[in-house]
């Protein structure tokens, strides 16, 4: 009697390690097998890099120049509202300006090219 309860109990016991250790191999290979998904891909597939533009003429409410990050390309109007509320346009540059950053230029600074 005590023979049979032995046998079962090993029994039971080897075939479930057998099975946990099965299951682990197989979740392990799994998970070798399967490439990491890569996040979501950018909508226009092109990924620029951040400038920062400096705002040529215009001072933020304690006098310092005003600093813009954008990935935007050159050629792009933006519009920032100053410290009195005033609106101005400015249209960002690939010019480089000696600390770093890039040039964005006012547009009412230009006379209206239709005019000319």
């Amino acid at each position: 009697m005590l023979t049979d309860v032995l046998t079962g109990w090993t029994a039971e016991t080897l075939g479930g390690l057998t099975l946990l250790a099965g299951a682990a191999t197989w979740g392990w290979l799994r998970r070798r097998r399967t490439p990491a998904t890569p996040g979501p891909a950018p909508a226009t597939g092109i990924v620029r890099q951040v400038r920062t533009y400096t705002l040529l003429g215009a001072r933020a409410a304690d006098g310092q120049p005003v600093h813009w990050p954008s990935s935007r390309p050159a050629g792009v109007r933006i519009t920032w509202t100053g410290p009195m509320g005033k609106r101005d346009q400015f249209e960002l540059t690939d010019a480089v300006l000696p600390d770093g950053t890039y040039a964005a230029e006012r547009v009412s600074v230009y006379p209206n090219r239709g005019v000319l």
